[in-house]
């Protein structure tokens, strides 16, 4: 006979509870059970009584009890279900907690997280488009007033008074044939701006190229400050030619002084530099191609205001603009523009090594193809260039000779009809970007470039002067695409030695430029006025190939497979 086991009875001493370490009896003689604090109130009522341990009925839930450490064996007794509360137990002995205490630990609860700092506010970052507008502004007053004074200084000392004097008729003899004392004295103005121009950029051909790649080192803004108080310097001087009635050589010297600092190509290259600095290679070209337009916008403006103001006041006021508005630039970058080089470091000015780092950017590229690339947009970018200060040095010269005899209204108007294309040629490359690709853009640009030269060539009346100036809406076009171009062939950290190049060479086609278009002009006076603009379109020919053929190789995979094949360590 099996003993059975034993059966829980009522009255008898009960088991030491394990979890609570004491035998329940001694807990009804006397020892309180320690009081739990008050949990709140479940938000959801409970529905019937839940049977707690050791046969008591309460606490939480339905949990089912346990016998006296025997099984499990729920307790018979009713219990209260309020919650945390000791209910009675079968025994009439009051149930210690002990349902609170099985009750599984609430989570902590967790701070909110905190929210997100709002980003900082973004600041409009002063650009280089002010400086180079107000530097542009005093070139653009500047060069069409030099010339005339010029005209009017050279012909008062020959004895003509030319069409700038007080009747146009000065300017041809009234019977059809050419005037020798105007020809003479177109000769020598022509003779005096090649002086100025070869001495100004012969001497800014070699310290542009000397503080471009300086700039790397030390900074853009002490490129930006230099030039332009160099041309502040330049027209202090040509007001004291004004005023005291010096020679006209003295002109030579202000230019001279001017280019010692950089001239206004230092100003435009390390604008592009600063330019290709703060913006990425998709938006390159536009943002090049917004550059350029602030180009047209302060020539517009200085051709149209320059003319008006000195028919009205003379040379001296206008030329006291040109002073304020060169001061002005010098200022803005010394003191508003923000630095673009981010590691700035000390560097020597006066060293070789800044004319090594533009050779080298094109003796050691990365890649063949690159070097080939960066020498044949070079290339077209030189020729285009070169055309184009060519022809803007002779446009004043070609209108106020016969048979045109503009008076400086006209001339104003006729500088403001050549700087629209600048406006005109941002729309147009944006819209044409929408549909074409960059180089297919600058082909158009060369067309209409080469289309308005023939025009203009062959113009002998005013309205068709004008229609020249018209078909050039999109001249401008092609020069911003050359430069993205160029600076998508390099890396991040050569954009200064890049730009310096491109310093270079358009200091190189100004030299060219006046040396060869000052000389053909006067040459051709006997035969055709007009042909320096047609020798210009035939020019324009040449760049028009050149992309078009890079665009073409690039697309044609047979090409292009070449070209990589044709790689080898030695070429980078």
């Amino acid at each position: 006979m099996q003993p059975q086991a034993p059966q829980p009875v009522l009255g008898l001493p009960r088991r030491a509870n394990p979890l609570l370490g004491q035998p329940e009896e001694n807990r009804r003689r006397g020892a309180r059970p320690r009081r739990l604090p008050r949990a709140s109130p479940s938000p959801e009522p409970l529905t019937g009584p839940a049977p707690g341990r050791d046969g008591a009925v309460g606490g939480r839930g339905a949990e089912p009890g346990r016998g006296p450490g025997l099984g499990p064996e729920r307790g018979p007794g009713p219990g209260s279900g309020s919650g945390l509360g000791a209910g009675p137990g079968p025994d009439g002995a009051t149930a210690p907690p002990a349902a609170a205490m099985a009750a599984p630990p609430q989570p902590p609860v967790m701070a909110a997280p905190q929210p997100a700092p709002p980003p900082p506010a973004r600041r409009c970052r002063p650009s280089a488009e002010p400086l180079l507008f107000l530097a542009t502004l005093s070139l653009g007053l500047q060069g069409p007033l030099a010339t005339q004074y010029l005209w009017d200084r050279l012909g008062a000392e020959r004895g003509y008074s030319g069409p700038n004097g007080s009747s146009p008729a000065g300017c041809g003899n009234g019977s059809g044939g050419p005037d020798p004392l105007r020809q003479e004295v177109e000769a020598l103005v022509s003779r005096w701006n090649l002086y100025i121009n070869l001495g100004g950029f012969f001497v800014g051909l070699f310290s542009v190229t000397l503080f471009g790649p300086w700039s790397d080192s030390v900074g853009r803004r002490p490129a930006l400050v230099l030039p332009a108080v160099g041309m502040a310097v330049q027209a202090a001087i040509y007001l004291l030619v004004m005023y005291l009635q010096l020679h006209v050589a003295y002109f030579l010297l202000g230019r001279l002084l001017s280019g010692l600092l950089g001239d206004y190509n230092l100003i435009l290259a390390s604008c592009f530099a600063y330019v290709a600095d703060t913006s990425d290679k998709r938006a390159r070209t536009f943002r090049v191609a917004v550059l350029e337009a602030c180009l047209g916008v302060a020539g517009m403006l200085a051709s149209i205001g320059g003319g008006q103001w000195r028919k009205a006041q003379g040379y001296i006021n206008p030329f006291w603009l040109v002073l304020a508005t060169s001061l002005a630039a010098a200022l803005y970058a010394a003191f508003c523009l923000q630095e673009s080089v981010k590691q700035q470091k000390p560097a020597k000015l006066l060293t070789l090594s800044h004319y090594k780092a533009v050779y080298r950017l094109y003796t050691a590229p990365e890649h063949l193809s690159s070097k080939r690339k960066l020498a044949l947009y070079s290339l077209a970018f030189f020729l285009l260039v070169t055309v184009h200060f060519g022809t803007k040095d002779l446009f004043v010269l070609y209108e106020l000779g016969s048979p045109l005899c503009w008076a400086s209204d006209l001339i104003g108007y006729g500088s403001a009809a050549s700087y629209l294309a600048y406006l005109s040629s941002l729309g147009g490359l944006r819209l044409l970007q929408l549909c074409l690709e960059d180089t297919w853009v600058a082909e158009i640009g060369l067309i209409s470039n080469i289309s308005g030269l023939v025009v203009i060539s062959l113009a002998t009346t005013t309205p068709l002067m004008f229609t020249g100036y018209g078909i050039l809406f999109l001249s401008m076009a092609a020069t911003p695409v050359i430069r993205a171009k160029l600076s998508k062939l390099v890396g991040e950290t050569e954009q200064g030695a890049l730009f310096a190049s491109v310093a270079c060479v358009e200091g190189l086609c100004s030299l060219v430029a006046t040396g060869v278009f000052n000389s053909l002009y006067p040459l051709s006076l006997h035969f055709m006025r007009g042909f320096p603009f047609l020798f210009g379109a035939i020019i324009l020919l040449i760049p028009a190939a050149i992309v078009g053929w890079i665009e073409i190789w690039d697309s044609n995979p047979e090409y292009s497979h070449f070209s990589d094949a044709s790689l080898s360590p030695a070429d980078g």
